[in-house]
């Protein structure tokens, strides 16, 4: 590790984004449409299309961000989870966690610029997105790659993490403690639920769905939950596609039927926003009510949990031992073993 502590290290948080204000919502919605990873027409067309959508979506979205103040919080929850690794990291020198958010600010642009201002010896990209997606984690490293052209940094990328033991351990902890406010005897189910894609996208390789899967796995088996007790569901549908299922909304519902009391457990979203905070807290509550169910509960997302900031700085560890070009004494990235979801070469530099 003494390698490491001489040097200075940047870590680049890549996230999704959202609108800071009301005014904000249709030009966040028009960077959203706008990527060819969510919209793959070509340039004039998609351009058209995201002026379209984002001028017709704009009521709704405002709608929902009106339940939060008007804007996200996503910028204020990832900038404490950035103060919240740096401190992690202390032992290996100077390190600096900047944010880059796709969609809004700071965008990919500002951030690299801020990165080339403290002049690092490395960087390590650190997405925010535990389970590969072509569209999140690939766009987002994508726009990073645009933005950073210019900066000769040696670079390594995270691809995903979708079984860490911190990150894992941070689900598994809030899942618990939803699960000690039942009372008990009580039968219920856990819906650990992820935000859905079309299945044209999963149809292509994209490897978001099962790496899904093996997070809501990991989580059940460290809760000891029974098959019966646990499903994965889908949420956030929007458009006319056939998307992945089975729907969160509709795993509600059949739990309802049966008797069950629920617990909701986020497993791709690492802190809270409109998808947790509006659509499950709120939206998803009222369906559960009108369906009759019991009992409705939330399981936190990771935010700055201790056991989730431990797994992320040690995936910065040994991307920055990678870098360093010395053996690793933590273990192995996932995607040495998973190439084909992971979008960057392992030497990038």
């Amino acid at each position: 590790m003494a390698a490491l502590s001489g040097m200075r290290t940047a870590v680049v948080l890549l996230n999704l984004g959202g609108p800071d204000r009301a005014e904000d919502v249709r030009p966040f919605l028009f960077n959203l449409f706008n990527d060819p990873a969510i919209i793959g027409a070509p340039r004039p067309l998609r351009w058209l299309l995201a002026q379209a959508l984002s001028r017709r979506r704009a009521p709704t979205a405002r709608a929902i961000y009106a339940h939060l103040g008007g804007g996200s919080p996503l910028l204020a929850n990832t900038e404490a989870q950035a103060r919240a690794l740096e401190a992690a990291l202390a032992d290996l020198g100077e390190v600096r966690a900047f944010v880059a958010m796709r969609y809004w600010h700071p965008r990919s642009d500002a951030a690299a610029a801020a990165v080339a201002a403290f002049s690092p010896d490395r960087i390590v990209l650190l997405p925010l997105y535990p389970q590969f997606s072509s569209a999140t984690t690939a766009s987002s490293l994508a726009d990073w790659r645009r933005a950073a052209a210019g900066v000769s940094i040696r670079t390594r990328a995270i691809c995903c993490y979708p079984t860490d033991a911190g990150f894992i351990a941070a689900l598994a902890e809030a899942t618990r403690a939803a699960l000690a406010r039942l009372a008990g005897g009580e039968i219920y189910r856990v819906l650990f639920s992820a935000h859905g894609l079309p299945k044209k996208v999963i149809g292509r390789g994209d490897p978001y769905q099962r790496q899904v899967e093996e997070t809501a796995a990991a989580v059940a088996a460290a809760l000891e939950l029974a098959d019966e007790d646990w499903v994965v569901c889908y949420q956030s549908r929007v458009g006319p596609l056939e998307w992945i299922g089975p729907a969160t909304d509709a795993e509600i519902r059949r739990a309802a039927r049966e008797g069950r009391s629920i617990v909701v457990a986020p497993i791709a979203f690492v802190s809270e926003h409109s998808e947790t905070l509006v659509e499950l807290d709120i939206d998803y509550r009222r369906i559960a009510e009108e369906a009759g169910a019991k009992v409705y509960l939330r399981a936190a997302t990771p935010g700055t949990s201790a056991a989730f900031i431990r797994g992320l700085a040690g995936l910065v560890r040994l991307a920055a031992e990678e870098s360093a070009g010395i053996a690793s004494s933590i273990g192995t990235r996932r995607c040495a073993a998973d190439r084909a979801c992971c979008p960057m070469p392992v030497g990038e530099s």
